[in-house]
């Protein structure tokens, strides 16, 4: 390891907060994707990112970093195993990387850490385009050979001082190639093996929380400042320039998404926001240290605009991508790293390289064509080839009967638990509750039991009722002596168009209802219909049956 006193404490600070805010991403992601998916798949949905954690750091320190950062064994395709399982540590990191000066001097072990999270966040892309299709077993074999075979030679490539693409002069700040488009070449090869979703394309799954996936895109975000900011190794102007092109690239991602979904689909969305921000960043990744902050409002927009339109890619490629990780990571990848062949500016870092916009030519252009065609032919073929095996020995692909079910199928629990009449509005203050013996649980029956009863049964939609208080003083004003409400699903005449993020819709035949059901004496039924109507309940769809109490029964 590095003697202490050659440290640089400023550097390797920045460099271990760059790590944590790296690895706050995976957690990030798992709530970005967990919100998209169907309500009873979010748990193997958290799960299936969340495990990444666990498996892909081990794979790491045993043997992925001595493959990606070991000395190279040869042709600049990996490293040797000298460095398996950290074992010997007596040379300390290169210090140049090709993206650094000579003057980076941080413990060894601080790189591994950050480097690990960037191996850890990486392949647990590729869970949003396979969503609702997996068995936890097969992915986990999957996520721990992936990391080996196809994501530690890829970093070598790019990010060792002696990889071929690095020699070649190939350009990869932060992982345009190495994460993004290594993880966007594996969604086609899983996607080959582990095919459809039953009743795709013409069915659609609508997100289940909405305000969770917001929720992550912010931690993505947030934890993106230190993906892209902490790539330099050291605490200096250029991770300052790095912070803010990741920023405004995002912001600039966001607007022009906003637009053209605005355009297009006639309304701008909030999911629409936070996709056009992760197309941004995840597009000048690979630039954000070579370019200045308008070549990097450039980038952004330039993200938003075709990441949007490449949502339509996966129906081209007849490919099932649930969450549209093609048209955001794989596109957005690629394309930032062909744009720093264009906005690449050696003003910005003297180890980078002019682009074709700032007196460059096209050699820096023509070497991130190179870059992005061996990566993604890479990582495709393995990928597939890693799936196909996982598949033939211990099944990837979950059985069709438990695809929509996948929690209690391979969790056996539930993610939500609150249905919607638990969710309407009650009566309440900002006061010190009352005493249960006063009005709590307690409560008594409205009025005596009916001597002469009649079951009034009717649906109605639960945004048409008032607060429980004022339906329940309403129903028995009208001579209710018992109340009842469920969920419950009805169908409808006409389908009805239901908006999904990203522009998508699906034809609803079926719609949520409240489900009423009253017991009063005869003479009161009439109030008690007429109460329902005003809430929404049509009389052809109400129902009144003769029912005999429990207490009436001998």
């Amino acid at each position: 390891m590095l003697a202490q006193d050659a440290v640089n404490s400023g550097d390797t600070a920045w460099v271990l907060v760059c790590a944590g805010l790296v690895l706050f991403m995976t957690p990030g992601l798992a709530a970005f994707y967990g919100g998209m998916v169907r309500t009873r798949n979010v748990l193997a949905m958290l799960q299936q990112n969340i495990v990444a954690l666990g498996v892909v750091s081990l794979t790491w320190v045993l043997v992925g970093y001595t493959i990606a950062f070991g000395d190279d064994a040869g042709g600049g395709l990996f490293g040797n195993l000298e460095l398996f399982g950290l074992t010997d540590l007596r040379v300390p990191v290169a210090p140049n990387l090709h993206v650094v000066s000579d003057q980076v001097t941080i413990p060894t072990l601080a790189f591994i850490a950050y480097q690990m999270m960037f191996a850890v966040i990486t392949p647990a892309l590729v869970i949003g385009a396979t969503a609702g299709r997996l068995k936890f077993a097969g992915w986990v074999a999957f996520l721990a050979i992936w990391s080996i075979v196809v994501y530690a030679p890829v970093a070598h490539w790019l990010w060792h001082p002696d990889g071929w693409l690095a020699n070649l002069g190939t350009q990869d700040w932060a992982g345009g190639m190495v994460v993004h488009a290594s993880a966007g070449a594996a969604v086609l090869g899983m996607l080959l093996v582990v095919g459809r979703r039953r009743g795709w394309p013409h069915t659609a799954s609508p997100p289940n929380s909405i305000p969770l996936t917001i929720l992550g895109a912010g931690i993505l975000w947030f934890g993106w400042f230190g993906f892209n900011g902490g790539d330099g190794l050291q605490a200096n102007g250029l991770a300052a320039q790095a912070v803010i092109n990741t920023h405004l690239a995002a912001a600039a991602g966001l607007l022009v998404w906003l637009v053209f979904e605005r355009v297009k689909d006639g309304h701008s969305t909030v999911v629409g926001s936070v996709s056009g921000a992760v197309a941004g960043l995840a597009t000048v990744t690979p630039a954000a240290g070579y370019v200045n902050a308008v070549s990097a409002i450039l980038i952004g927009a330039i993200a938003g605009l075709v990441c949007h339109f490449a949502l339509r890619l996966k129906y081209l490629l007849r490919l099932d991508d649930a969450l549209d990780v093609l048209a955001v990571h794989f596109v957005g990848g690629m394309l930032g790293s062909l744009l720093v062949g264009f906005f690449g500016d050696r003003g910005v870092n003297p180890l980078g390289r002019d682009g074709l916009f700032f007196g460059g030519g096209g050699s820096l252009l023509w070497h991130q064509i190179v870059g992005v065609v061996a990566v993604v032919a890479f990582s495709f073929v393995l990928s597939w080839a890693i799936a196909a095996a996982a598949q033939a020995v211990i099944g990837l692909r979950a059985p069709a009967e438990v695809q929509d079910n996948l929690d209690h199928a391979q969790q056996d629990a539930d993610a939500y638990h609150l249905g919607g009449v638990a969710g309407l509005h009650g009566t309440g203050a900002p006061q010190r509750r009352r005493q249960a013996g006063r009005r709590g649980r307690g409560t008594e029956r409205p009025t005596p039991a009916a001597q002469n009863a009649r079951l009034v049964t009717a649906t109605v939609d639960p945004a048409l009722l008032p607060t429980t208080r004022e339906l329940r003083d309403a129903l028995v004003e009208a001579g209710a002596t018992a109340i009842v409400l469920s969920d419950a699903t009805v169908s409808t005449a006409e389908p009805t168009d239901r908006s999904l993020p990203r522009g998508y819709w699906q034809e609803q035949d079926l719609a949520g209802r409240a489900r009423v059901e009253v017991v009063a004496d005869r003479e009161a039924v009439s109030g008690v219909l007429d109460v329902l109507g005003r809430h929404g309940a049509e009389r052809s769809e109400c129902f009144v049956q003769d029912v005999q109490l429990a207490t009436d029964v001998h």
